[in-house]
């Protein structure tokens, strides 16, 4: 995988992601693309603006060993603040109820697996 920028039209992220294109476009405020293992890129005006990854298909990401996908989000936002007071990291809580690390740009957010909700990071 290459790397991703913001501002990147959907055909450079399909190529920094050695796919020939997404799996699944979806509509919405912002248009979706769908990829392979997880990856999921929203577009403003056509351009990157911001990649989440799939709590269980996307690939994993730690932060000083704790896994960023596929968590209990009770315990990620603990961790969150635990990092952020550790760090003296900045942290924000967004209109979804996501806890953000401001000084590193990662929103955890939460998705719903079956019966459960599972975190799954975003940048």
């Amino acid at each position: 995988m290459g790397p991703l920028q913001f501002g990147m039209s959907p055909t450079e992220v399909a190529l920094a992601l050695l796919v020939p294109g997404p799996q699944e476009r979806v509509g919405g405020p912002y248009a979706q693309e769908n990829f392979p293992d997880g990856v999921k890129a929203f577009y403003d005006a056509g351009e990157l603006a911001c990649v989440a990854l799939d709590a269980v298909t996307g690939p994993q990401v730690f932060l000083s060993g704790f896994p960023l996908a596929g968590s209990d989000p009770e315990q990620g936002q603990q961790f969150l603040l635990d990092h952020a007071a550790e760090h003296g990291n900045w942290v924000l809580y967004t209109p979804d109820d996501s806890l953000s690390l401001t000084g590193l740009g990662v929103p955890l957010r939460s998705q719903q697996v079956g019966a459960v909700r599972l975190t799954r990071p975003s940048w």
